[in-house]
């Protein structure tokens, strides 16, 4: 599967969550029914994968976890927040480079239209 099949998949699932839940509740809630929405169509994702970080010959696992990966290609990054800022977008492009992923989302479901919380990341181009 491309990631553009894969992302496109995931917004439209983010949007039915989105669409009935509305904004305002806790990320973890939009997690587990994002999660549930892209199970439920088939797609492998894993929630809550750890990613260690490689500092010379070591590898230290420091509790960072990405909150959904799908089909091993694809980062979601998910908040609940006033307003995303470039904290948000540099956690989700570290996530990436760390993992060596191409593509991420970075979606924030505390807006009127989730449309305008979402920001797609290419990494390394």
């Amino acid at each position: 599967m491309s990631e553009d099949f894969l992302t496109s998949g995931i917004i439209g699932s983010a949007i039915e969550v989105h669409t009935a839940l509305g904004p305002g509740l806790l990320e973890n809630t939009y997690k587990e029914c994002l999660y549930y929405k892209l199970c439920k169509q088939g797609f492998n994702v894993e929630k809550e994968k750890a990613m260690p970080v490689i500092f010379e010959e070591i590898k230290l696992d420091c509790g960072y976890r990405i909150d959904l990966l799908v089909e091993n290609k694809v980062v979601i990054e998910l908040k609940s927040v006033v307003a995303l800022n470039d904290v948000h977008l540099a956690q989700t492009l570290t996530y990436m480079k760390l993992g060596n992923y191409k593509t991420g989302l970075l979606i924030n479901f505390n807006v009127y239209r989730l449309k305008d919380g979402i920001k797609r990341l290419i990494n390394g181009f």
